[in-house]
């Protein structure tokens, strides 16, 4: 008797499981359909609506309902500033190099005074710096973080310097060297190989190391690493100069104008591409009536005011340019 009922009751489950799955294929169906729908099959109107309170696309002219059972992909929450987002949202920041255990591990905080949190608080405190390698790690870290700040640089040049030092520790080459000269060669290193025009005096400013020791680091670096790094251009320079010295699209335009002819004539080879640069800056300002001087130039490009008027007149000469002062 047993038996029977159980050979009863068992195609009654199978054809409910039947029955959701074919409501669940046909859910489905139309949401995969409701995201392919760009205009009404009935008046060929492009205003659709999207109900998401009654799940279903509607046409705003005729009325027709195109599509039903819409699935909200969006959260189930509303937030009204970026505050409440960042509080209602259930993950965490994402994965990032510039952190030293990649962001990914958990901090206690201390909340109430409890035993049992104090001594968890302090267990965490031992075990999330293992050693001296990896405090030594953090600082590296950190100092990146620093520099980058000081030379606004974005947040994918600050991803590959922290990746860099990360292989270079990898492979023992930090060790025995200053940690210092080895991040503030990194970021340049970095600011280099995206393109991202940062001159070796910046950098040193901001470091706390001499360029003599950055140097140094830097050549380490690309004989051990095995890197190529294409040889700036002066072109590169040109658009963060003008906005420094507060100078119009037109002259920039002229000054890049100017580099190209001189390199079609060979004249920028053996040059550094920064002096090159700020000359045909201080060339092109002369010729649309903004005149600045070399002491101006000089400051922003960090270039000296002697190479400045070298260049300049290299420049004019070679390349026919009337300057009038």
């Amino acid at each position: 008797m047993f038996t029977g009922k159980a050979k009863m009751v068992a195609p009654e489950r199978d054809n409910r499981g039947e029955e959701q799955d074919n409501a669940t294929g046909r859910g489905k169906v139309k949401a995969a359909e409701s995201e392919d729908i760009k205009e009404c099959p009935e008046c060929g109107s492009k205003s659709l609506v999207r109900d998401y309170g009654k799940a279903e696309i509607f046409c705003g002219d005729c009325g027709l309902v195109i599509a039903e059972n819409m699935v909200d992909l969006g959260p189930e929450w509303r937030a009204f500033d970026s505050e409440q987002m960042s509080k209602r949202a259930r993950v965490g920041a994402p994965m990032t190099y510039r952190i030293h255990d990649k962001g990914l591990s958990t901090l206690t905080t201390w909340g109430s005074q409890g035993q049992g949190q104090v001594k968890l608080k302090k267990w965490q405190q031992r075990t999330h710096i293992a050693n001296t390698t990896e405090r030594s790690f953090i600082f590296a870290l950190s100092e990146i973080e620093r520099m980058s700040s000081a030379l606004n640089l974005p947040m994918n040049i600050r991803e590959a310097a922290s990746m860099l030092y990360r292989k270079a520790m990898k492979l023992h080459l930090i060790r025995g060297r200053s940690i210092e000269g080895i991040t503030s060669a990194i970021l340049y290193l970095s600011c280099r190989q995206y393109g991202v025009p940062r001159t070796l005096e910046e950098v040193r400013d901001v470091s706390r190391v001499g360029q003599k020791e950055i140097s140094r680091a830097y050549r380490f670096l690309l004989r051990e690493l095995d890197l190529k790094v294409i040889p700036a251009s002066p072109v590169d320079f040109v658009p963060r100069f003008c906005s420094l010295l507060e100078l119009g699209s037109d002259i920039q335009s002229k000054a890049i104008e100017i580099i190209k002819k001189a390199s079609e004539r060979e004249l920028t080879n053996g040059r550094g591409p920064i002096g090159i640069a700020a000359a045909s800056i201080y060339i092109a300002a002369i010729l649309h009536g903004e005149h600045r001087t070399q002491k101006d130039v000089s400051v922003v490009t960090g270039v000296t005011e002697v190479t400045i008027r070298n260049r300049y007149k290299e420049l004019s000469e070679q390349l026919d340019i009337d300057v009038l002062l």
